[in-house]
C-alpha cells in the first residue's frame, strides 16, 4: 500500500507537535521494537533461510546485532538527549548558550536483501531513540523478511509512529520523491546516486551505507593460520553477500603458498569437502545475482586461474568460496565490488606502491591488515581513507556497537550505531538565551565605538 501525503503528514506533526521529545516516549518506541525482536525470533530465522538460505547461526546474529544495539541504546539515551552547555563570550555575558538535539522528523529507511532483517530495523532503533517517526521500505528481493516486517510492526506500533512500505524501485522511487526530514539507505552505488537525486529536489539530508572494493593486506608477521581461517570466514558468511567482507586479498610473493595451504586446510574445515552440500554454506540471493558471480567465476576457471575451490550450483544458487588469482587490477573481478564467495589474490611486491593503488581507486568502506610493523600499521591508517579498519580481522569492527559505521566518498556518507546513529537521525540546535538587563546602546546605531578600540575589544 502506498503511503499518502495525509499520512506523511501526520507522522510529521506528530514529531512537529513535540509529543515524541519526552525521554517516556522514546523508551517506550524502543521497548515495543525489543518486544518485536524477541517474540518473533523463529519466524526470522525461517525467513532468512527461505530468503538467503542462512543456517540458523548466521541468521541469528542479525537478532544479536539489533539486541547489542537496543540494549546500548536504553543504557545511554538519556545522556545522548541531554543538552550541551557551551561557554558563552566575554561580549555576550550575561547569557546562557546551549546545543539541544531534536528529532528530524519522519524519516524513510530504505533497507537492503543481504541482512534484510537487521539493516532495516537497526537504523529505526537511531530513529525512534532520537524522537523520530519512520516509515521502512524492506527490499522486495528478500521478499519472506520484507513480508514478515510488513506483518509485525502494525502489531507493535502505531501507524502514526511506524509504517512499512512494500514494493519495487518504482515504489522507493515514489518515496524517495516525498518530504521526508531524512532518507536512509543501504544497498549499492548505483541506487543510492537516485536517492540522492530525488531527495535533492526538497533538500533532504541523506545517509547512504554503501560499499566497495575492500581490500585485506597480510604482511609478515601474520599468523597465517587464524589469518586463513578469518579470511575464509569473512567470504563465506552469507555467502559473500557482506558489504564489509574482504573484496580483494593482497599477499607478498613469500606469504602467498602458505596462506593458500592454511586457506584451503580452513575451507575444509568450515564447510567440509563437498562444501555445496554444507549446512553451514547460504545462498545467492536471486538468479541476477548468480548469473553476473558465475560468469566471474567461469571466466577464471578458463583461464587456469582457480586457486581453491570453484564449485558452483545453479539449483541450488551456490557457490563455495573461491580464491582466484588476479594479474592486475585490469581483470573483469577487479572492475566493482564482487558481493560474492569469489576472493581475488593479487601479489604485493611493495606496501608503498599498494597503497598508493588502493588510493587511486574509490575508498572502500573496510581495509584489513593482518601482520606487518607498528610502522607498517601506521603507514595503512596515515597513508589511506576507508569507512573503517580492521587489524589482524574481518568484518568484526561492525560487532562493536560504540564505533561509528559507515562509509566515505564512494562507501558512502554519514554513520550510525550507538550515539553515531542517534546524533545522524538529530538535529542538534544552537540556542543561546539573555537578559534584558546590560543592554548597552553602543552596539546600537549609531556606532560611537572608536574602530581601533573595537579591534582592541575583539582580540
Amino acid at each position: 500500500m502506498a503511503l499518502t501525503q495525509t499520512q506523511l503528514s501526520r507522522m510529521k506533526e506528530l514529531v512537529g507537535a513535540g509529543l515524541t521529545r519526552p525521554l517516556a516516549w522514546r523508551r517506550e518506541q524502543l521497548q515495543r521494537l525489543s518486544a518485536l525482536v524477541e517474540e518473533h525470533e523463529s519466524e526470522v530465522l525461517e525467513a532468512l533461510a527461505a530468503d538467503l538460505g542462512k543456517p540458523p547461526t548466521e541468521a541469528f546474529f542479525e537478532l544479536v546485532a539489533l539486541r547489542q544495539e537496543l540494549k546500548l541504546t536504553g543504557r545511554q539515551l538519556e545522556r545522548w538527549m541531554r543538552p550541551r552547555r557551551v561557554a558563552v563570550p566575554l561580549s555576550l555575558r550575561p547569557g546562557q548558550a546551549k546545543v539541544v538535539p531534536e528529532p528530524l522528523g519522519c524519516v524513510l529507511v530504505i533497507g537492503p536483501w543481504n541482512y534484510p532483517f537487521q539493516l532495516t530495523l537497526r537504523p529505526l532503533i537511531s530513529a525512534l531513540a532520537a524522537g523520530n517517526t519512520a516509515v521502512l521500505k524492506p527490499s522486495e528481493h528478500a521478499s519472506a523478511i520484507a513480508d514478515l516486517i510488513a506483518r509485525l510492526i502494525p502489531q507493535h506500533f502505531e501507524p502514526e509512529v511506524v509504517q512499512v512500505v512494500q514494493g519495487d524501485g518504482a515504489v522507493a522511487a515514489n518515496l524517495v520523491a516525498m518530504p521526508f526530514d531524512h532518507i536512509f539507505f543501504t544497498g549499492g552505488g548505483s541506487i543510492g546516486r537516485k536517492v540522492l537525486e530525488g531527495a535533492a529536489a526538497h533538500l533532504t539530508p541523506v545517509t547512504l551505507e554503501l560499499g566497495g572494493k575492500s581490500p585485506a593486506i597480510v604482511l609478515e608477521g601474520a599468523d597465517l593460520t587464524v589469518g586463513a581461517r578469518r579470511l575464509v570466514w569473512g567470504k563465506g558468511i552469507n555467502a559473500g553477500q557482506t558489504c564489509i567482507a574482504p573484496d580483494h586479498l593482497l599477499v607478498p610473493p613469500a606469504l602467498r603458498s602458505p596462506l593458500l595451504k592454511a586457506m584451503e586446510e580452513a575451507r575444509t574445515e568450515m564447510y567440509g569437502s563437498d562444501p555445496l552440500n554444507s549446512n553451514q554454506l547460504g545462498q545467492i540471493i536471486n538468479e541476477r545475482q548468480f548469473n553476473r558471480l558465475e560468469q566471474l567465476l567461469e571466466s577464471a576457471r578458463a583461464d587456469g586461474r582457480i586457486l581453491i575451490g570453484g564449485e558452483i550450483s545453479r539449483e541450488q544458487r551456490r557457490i563455495a568460496p573461491t580464491v582466484i588469482r588476479v594479474d592486475d587490477r585490469n581483470d573483469p573481478l577487479m572492475a566493482e565490488e564482487l558481493f560474492g564467495p569469489l576472493l581475488p589474490v593479487l601479489v604485493l611486491d611493495d606496501l608503498t606502491t599498494a597503497l598508493q593503488e588502493i588510493r587511486q581507486g574509490p575508498k572502500p568502506l573496510a581495509l584489513y591488515l593482518f601482520g606487518g610493523s607498528e610502522a607498517q600499521q601506521q603507514q595503512v591508517l596515515t597513508t589511506t581513507s576507508s569507512g573503517g579498519v580492521c587489524l589482524n580481522d574481518v568484518v568484526m569492527q561492525a560487532g562493536v556497537p560504540q564505533l561509528p559505521f559507515g562509509g566515505v566518498g564512494a562507501s558512502g556518507m554519514g554513520s550510525y550505531h550507538g550515539q553515531s546513529g542517534f546524533d545522524t537521525f538529530s538535529h542538534h540546535k544552537a540556542v543561546l538565551k539573555r537578559p534584558f538587563r546590560f543592554d548597552f546602546k553602543l552596539r546600537y546605531p549609531p556606532y560611537k565605538v572608536d574602530l581601533n578600540l573595537l579591534k582592541r575589544l575583539a582580540g
